[in-house]
């Protein structure tokens, strides 16, 4: 199965922000498929507070099979010192399907896109095997466990940039 990143735009966070479902997608999205309102706010914060780089971008994960949105993803913060983290969730109904481990890797190569950045972090509760698999399979490495801005205990996982071999043309 196939997946893409569909950008939310700036008014349907600010409708999710308000706990309520974009009328344009209602009929699309999964049930729970939508980023809880804290994160849409988190979203917008970033928008007003930034200049519009890309990097607060909040994603709907569209199922290309049937244009179903199910779930979202998206950079939680601005990047600090070659470092960005991201976030993802999926409709249970939805799950897997692949689409958390196809939306991590598309948010892996927007990443890396940017020279600045040299790895990407995800914070994820030690009790969800599931998506600890999803990091690793996109090549993230255990770094521990940490206390989040919430004080709760989560494993750090770290994915680095590859490194191009520059190839010698003889």
């Amino acid at each position: 199965m196939s997946f893409t990143l569909q950008a939310i735009s700036l008014v349907e966070l600010q409708i999710i922000a308000a706990a309520s479902t974009p009328a344009d997608i209602a009929a699309w999205a999964q049930a729970d498929a939508l980023p809880p309102p804290f994160v849409a706010q988190r979203a917008l914060g970033h928008h007003d507070s930034t200049p519009p780089d890309g990097w607060c971008s909040t994603f709907y994960i569209v199922r290309d099979a049937d244009r179903a949105i199910v779930g979202s993803c998206g950079f939680k913060y601005l990047p600090s010192n070659g470092r960005v983290e991201i976030g993802y969730g999926i409709s249970p109904d939805c799950r897997r399907e692949g689409a958390a481990s196809a939306a991590v890797a598309a948010l892996l190569a927007l990443a890396f896109e940017h020279p600045e950045i040299n790895q990407v972090l995800a914070q994820i509760d030690p009790s969800n095997h599931a998506s600890i698999g999803v990091v690793r399979n996109n090549h993230f490495k255990d770094h521990g466990l940490q206390l989040d801005e919430d004080g709760e205990l989560v494993m750090q996982w770290l994915a680095s940039k590859p490194h191009r071999i520059a190839s010698n043309a003889a």
